[in-house]
């Protein structure tokens, strides 16, 4: 249950007209005591117990990249029809070339995902929170739906690099309508491979997509391929519990993580539907078990 002092902050959370022009001027917007201690506990046993509970032996031991060529050549069924599953995806300095994992399992993802939102008690209670709701009503959000949900790692020395994107390419509805919800369980500072965002570049549109190749079970990009100035990233460390709102079209990035610590995050992405479509070309799609639920519930 969400602690009783929290109705306060429920009640103010994201109604000032400073936060709502950063977030619009920005494209990003970091709202700090977002979750407590409790909570963000919560969600660590929780993922702890799901990794725990998982045999690798069971799985394709697939290893996930954001590089578009690791993406163009390793989607399988196994990413594809996970958007009513809870499945795992390894980095891929984790996994030899005998496809065996080189370190402890708990180190070796790169994330969980995609339906802990619908599958999992604690994430769904996170996820569908009046704190949460709260958040997209203010944001204009009529009848949004929760896309997918994933539990990020950026373990120690493997985690790996996320190259700078916008959500959309990925996740594209017509009109752009995507927001992303992004939680820290960790401090996330430069040290550790914090996010660093081009504020204002959600302004420019989305000429770059993924979506599904012919044969169903791999991916390809449309549109040309952009280049990003590297000097206009700014960095964007965050103390855990936290929430970072992340416009679909914003780009974003991460560097590798080559400290000690590790950054886990707890991320999900919402759509609008009302007078919205969601693009059938999207690698991720509902399937016939399992709607897009709505976020108010």
């Amino acid at each position: 249950m969400w602690a009783a002092p929290r109705k306060r902050f429920i009640q103010i959370i994201m109604t000032t007209e400073a936060d709502f022009q950063k977030f619009v001027d920005d494209g990003y917007l970091i709202i700090k005591d977002f979750l407590s201690e409790a909570d963000i506990n919560e969600i660590e046993q929780k993922c702890y117990d799901i990794v725990q509970e998982m045999n690798p032996n069971e799985h394709t031991l697939q290893t996930f990249s954001t590089s578009e060529d690791d993406q163009n050549k390793k989607r399988n069924n196994y990413f594809m029809e996970s958007a009513d599953k809870i499945r795992f995806f390894f980095e891929k300095q984790a996994v030899n070339e005998k496809g065996d994992l080189t370190v402890d399992k708990h180190k070796a993802l790169n994330k969980i995902g995609h339906a802990l939102h619908v599958l999992d008690p604690v994430f769904k209670k996170v996820t569908h929170s009046q704190l949460i709701q709260r958040v997209a009503k203010n944001l204009g959000f009529k009848k949004p739906v929760v896309v997918q949900s994933m539990y990020i790692f950026k373990s120690p020395h493997v985690g790996g690099e996320v190259v700078p994107h916008q959500d959309s390419t990925f996740l594209y509805t017509e009109p752009m309508n995507i927001l992303g919800f992004w939680i820290p369980l960790e401090d996330c500072t430069l040290e550790n491979s914090c996010l660093h965002f081009i504020p204002g570049s959600h302004k420019n549109g989305v000429s770059r997509r993924m979506i599904k190749a012919e044969d169903g079970v791999s991916t390809t990009f449309v549109g040309p391929l952009l280049e990003f100035d590297n000097d206009k990233f700014i960095p964007a460390e965050v103390e855990k519990g936290s929430l970072v709102l992340i416009h679909g079209e914003v780009v974003h990035k991460s560097e590798h993580n080559y400290s000690e610590k590790s950054r886990h995050v707890y991320t999900f992405h919402i759509a609008e539907t009302e007078d919205t479509k969601w693009s059938k070309e999207n690698w991720l799609q509902e399937s016939n078990s399992m709607k897009f639920p709505p976020l108010y519930q």
